[in-house]
């Protein structure tokens, strides 16, 4: 039986204190890191070499090229949400599928899968679409839960289809990659938008009152230009997907270069539509300073929590109490699902990611839990985080663009069904982990045992032996190599 003391669990209850008392996250974290520094290194707990540290990881964390790509992708994001593209796939997508009935939420779901692939931000998707979309779906008979839930859950979408920020910044507090993390998300972003499609589909058969049809005088005739058209409407939204996501994938660029490549393309479709001005340019920069802001104070914060933390053993506390959760792997995925689901009342994703993804990763690896599949499965749970009431955003945004003919209560009431599909989700992707590991699984494999190294100065090729040690690096005395594991096309150890 471990003795960690009472300061790792009294400094878990002050964040929680902090929290419910509504102080800003960054500043809390940093308090509360602070504090309990003091009293270690007063009690003797603590050592002071530790704080030493504090103005290292600040450094680290403003010279960190990934998190360069939160503000490309969130510029870009800004950028096309006011340059027209919704309007245009909206108008042309509900005119194709208006016909039947819900043929305004399917189009409402595909274009925010569509927006969410090119915008990675949730506010520029639901406050779009519900400009858009919500007045013609009521003046047509929609039922007011339907169309606010159809909306909202198709704006958070955007959480897990690549290029979300949620899955960058995930990516940076596991260690892993941002291509092999947006690689992961495919399975569950198509899953997802599925399991929503069927929905529609179902509840078009039950209740097709709730969803009825356009009038013909307001879809017209469907016909081949119309298709065209939508189709045509299209193009420039993959040629900008396959330049973000693309130049990834293949290798061609880092995520923080692709989000650069990303930021060009989307002025170029702003100016397409005749809409890059000085005004947009200036409000996309302003929303682009404010998140970046908030992000790196968040991230400030938290590590000095996190030091200090891990200096009272803080980590070895947090793996010692979820170790022993009855069910192994997935009694812990189980366990920290529903304890982030009740976590996302209360803090956004970022919060989520920075604070408590750094307490449970080590724990997930000691257990064998493949990262990119950990990670994906939290940031399909943290999708909630904007449903679910009182405090989701996407409904908070909704509200604010919504007339007063739709209540408050029909907006909660419409994101229920929506947040019970994205536990589904969940649920799908823990006891599926192919889900995400399929696409993962696509590259070439590499046995280490085969590779051939030529060596200067040791007269030819050298075999390396069978691999050795914990980190999977190949023991040959007098040379030092890299762990295989850190190559591209190797095989991870579990929970490397």
């Amino acid at each position: 039986m471990f003795d960690f003391g009472i300061i790792p669990p009294a400094m878990f209850l002050g964040m929680v204190v902090f929290m419910l008392y509504g102080f800003p996250v960054a500043f809390s974290l940093a308090a509360v890191g602070l504090f309990f520094g003091i009293i270690g290194i007063v009690t003797g707990h603590f050592s002071e070499a530790f704080v030493h540290n504090l103005p290292l990881r600040f450094f680290g964390i403003l010279s960190n090229d990934l998190l360069l790509a939160i503000p490309f992708f969130t510029f870009m994001g800004a950028v096309l949400e006011r340059c027209g593209l919704a309007e245009d796939l909206l108008e042309g997508t509900g005119k194709l599928f208006g016909g039947i009935p819900g043929g305004l939420a399917y189009a409402v779901i595909l274009v925010g899968a569509v927006l969410g692939a090119i915008t990675g931000t949730v506010a520029a998707s639901v406050i779009t679409m519900g400009v858009i979309s919500l007045p013609i779906m009521l003046r047509y008979g929609y039922s007011p839960r339907l169309a606010t839930g159809v909306i909202a859950a198709s704006g958070t979408i955007t959480q897990v289809i690549p290029p979300s920020l949620v899955l960058v910044v995930l990516a940076d507090q596991l260690g892993r990659s941002v291509g092999d993390m947006y690689l992961g998300a495919i399975g569950p972003s198509i899953l997802q938008v599925t399991i929503f499609v069927l929905f529609i589909l179902v509840m078009s058969v039950i209740r097709p009152k709730s969803m009825p049809p356009l009038p013909k005088e307001v879809r017209g005739d469907f016909n081949w230009a119309l298709l065209a058209k939508v189709l045509m409407g299209m193009v420039p939204s993959i040629v900008l997907i396959f330049l973000v996501l693309g130049t990834i994938f293949m290798g061609l660029a880092t995520p923080t270069e692709a989000g650069a490549l990303g930021v060009v393309g989307a002025m170029a479709l702003a100016a397409l539509n005749r809409r890059l001005t000085w005004p947009l340019i200036r409000e996309a920069m302003t929303s682009t300073t404010h998140i970046t802001s908030m992000v790196v104070m968040i991230l400030i914060g938290s590590t000095c929590f996190s030091l200090v933390f891990q200096g009272m053993d803080g980590s070895r506390w947090i793996e010692h109490m979820l170790s022993g959760i009855p069910g192994g792997p997935v009694g812990f995925l189980i366990f920290v699902n529903i304890f982030i689901f009740v976590l996302a009342f209360f803090l956004d994703f970022f919060e989520i990611a920075f604070i408590v993804i750094p307490m449970l990763a080590p724990v997930a690896s000691s257990l064998g839990i493949d990262l990119i599949w950990f990670g994906v499965l939290i940031c399909v749970n943290m999708q909630t985080s904007f449903m679910h009431p009182p405090f989701g955003f996407a409904l908070f945004y909704l509200r604010s663009i919504a007339g007063k003919e739709v209540k408050t209560s029909d907006i909660y009431m419409g994101a229920l069904p929506w947040v019970g599909m994205q536990l589904i989700l969940v649920a799908i992707v823990i006891f599926w982990p192919q889900s995400v590991t399929y696409w993962l699984d696509r590259g070439p494999k590499v046995d280490p045992n085969t590779i051939k190294i030529e060596v200067p100065g040791f007269g030819g090729q050298l075999g390396l032996p069978p691999v050795g040690g914990g980190n999977g690096s190949p023991q040959i005395p007098g040379l030092t190599l890299p762990p295989l594991n850190g190559l591209p096309g190797t095989t991870p150890a579990p929970g490397k």
